[in-house]
């Protein structure tokens, strides 16, 4: 009997005009691969309402931009690709452990083989750094089409939009804070789950809003679904651990302290109990606003926003319940990175709108745990930026990107001036390719002396 490869390939080569070079997955073996494939796909490379797409080529799937390509299970698959704009391509089904060669001509072509041999979604992708996040991605259904396994998860992505009552000119008062530590299967994204830890079922959990002076007690309550201790550490606190040294509190339990502002400034708070990585990856992290005498100044929009990391055994983009994996914490190397929670939580989940000639304020932080960010909305400079979320400093002005470190925060201001979306993101970019991006979409009208497209 020839090599497995060579039968794949020649199959391939009788089938399928130009000759493509073929990768076949790693696992497979004599077994596992017959000479013909039980379903074979042709895509495309092209360039689609400006984004890199693969588009069918045949069949039911004929001039459909990243179609799903839905199989048996246990069937073996080939997906053939045909370069047709003339850049550098491939495309690989991480789930299966299949990637393709590069092809760089057009007209150029080549293909994976695979056994689909576990049921689910799972997604197709171009590896090429930059063309996931430009567009080329789709859906590889396995078995029958089902519901999405994340549709009755919890929704635990915060909505950017709920940043608490500005203080205003008011005293100092005394003000209660409430929060119960919880463990839930939360949407992660479409199709994928994680068992995250939260403040009040959100991640971030609630935007606290005080102001200097107000002497404020916190509950906080682990509830007793719970299998773990946890604590709250406040970075305004100034006491014992911020709080953390006196609420480790048991699944069922309360405890409470109390605490006076002292400090004016936009801080950090997250879980405090070892291991305290794995408490603030899994979800434990917030903010709270110390609001200085006579509050901040009137802007039209505010919007909450803050940057986390998960850790994964299960590669970005698997289907079903992703597990926590230690090995990855340590080395510092997350599967997912995300706005407010989730992977699509200022993409989809939630949105954030404004309207030309409005003023826009984005408290934004750094859960964490580990990695530094380099904040930037692309197509916006910041008119003001409030340098490490320091008020009594003065602010830096027409800033592009301002850098936030784990468990730091800043707040920025701009003006919009021309409609369209705009895209939040860390600018260490490769990383909206595990999903670190928000839109913030202005409407109104265009102004042609600000912005114009020339034919």
């Amino acid at each position: 009997m020839k090599p497995i490869r060579a039968l794949v390939a020649l199959f391939a080569v009788a089938c399928f005009a130009g000759g493509p070079t073929v990768a076949v997955a790693d696992h497979l073996s004599s077994d596992d691969v017959t000479y013909k494939p039980d379903i074979t796909f042709t895509l495309r490379t092209d360039i689609s309402d400006g984004k890199l797409v693969f588009t069918g080529e045949k069949g039911s799937i004929a001039g459909q931009d990243n179609p799903d390509l839905v199989v048996p299970e246990d069937a073996v698959v080939q997906i053939n690709l045909v370069n047709g704009d003339g850049a550098t391509h491939d495309i690989a089904v991480p789930e299966f452990n299949v990637e393709s060669d590069d092809i760089n001509k057009k007209g150029s072509a080549t293909a994976i083989v695979f056994r689909a041999s576990k049921s689910g979604e799972f997604e197709y992708l171009c590896t090429l750094p930059g063309h996931k996040a430009a567009g080329m991605f789709g859906k590889l259904i396995v078995g029958e089409p089902s519901e999405k396994a994340a549709s009755d998860a919890l929704e635990v992505a915060k909505n950017p939009t709920e940043v608490g009552e500005p203080v205003g000119d008011r005293g100092p008062e005394s003000l209660t804070i409430d929060l119960e530590t919880t463990e839930v299967e939360g949407r992660l994204d479409d199709g994928s789950t994680y068992k995250y830890w939260t403040f009040n079922d959100t991640v971030p959990g609630p935007m606290i809003r005080a102001r200097v002076g107000d002497d404020i007690t916190v509950n906080l309550s682990n509830h007793e679904d719970s299998s773990h201790i946890h604590s709250v550490d406040f970075h305004a606190v100034t006491g014992p651990g911020g709080g953390a040294a006196v609420t480790q509190v048991a699944p069922g339990q309360t405890k409470s302290f109390s605490f006076n502002a002292k400090h004016p400034g936009l801080y950090v708070y997250h879980c405090a109990t070892p291991m305290v990585a794995q408490h603030i990856t899994n979800g434990m992290y917030g903010m709270i606003l110390i609001e200085p005498e006579g509050g901040l100044s009137e802007v039209d929009r505010e919007f909450y926003v803050m940057q986390g990391e998960l850790y994964t055994n299960e590669p970005h983009g698997a289907s079903g319940l992703q597990e926590f994996s230690l090995d990855k914490l340590l080395a510092e190397n997350p599967e997912h990175m995300m706005f407010n929670g989730s992977m699509n939580a200022l993409t989809g989940t939630h949105s954030m709108e404004a309207n030309v000639g409005e003023t826009v304020r984005i408290y934004f932080g750094v859960g964490g745990p580990n990695l530094i960010s380099s904040f930037h909305v692309i197509g916006e400079v910041f008119d003001k930026v409030y340098d490490n979320a320091s008020f009594t400093s003065p602010a830096l002005t027409d800033v592009q990107t301002t850098t936030v470190a784990p468990g730091g925060a800043t707040v920025v201001e701009f003006q919009v001036d021309y409609p369209g979306e705009y895209i939040l993101v860390d600018h260490a970019l490769s990383r909206m390719e595990k999903g670190l991006a928000g839109v913030l979409t202005v409407k109104g009208d265009k102004d042609d002396s600000i912005f114009k497209v020339l034919d």
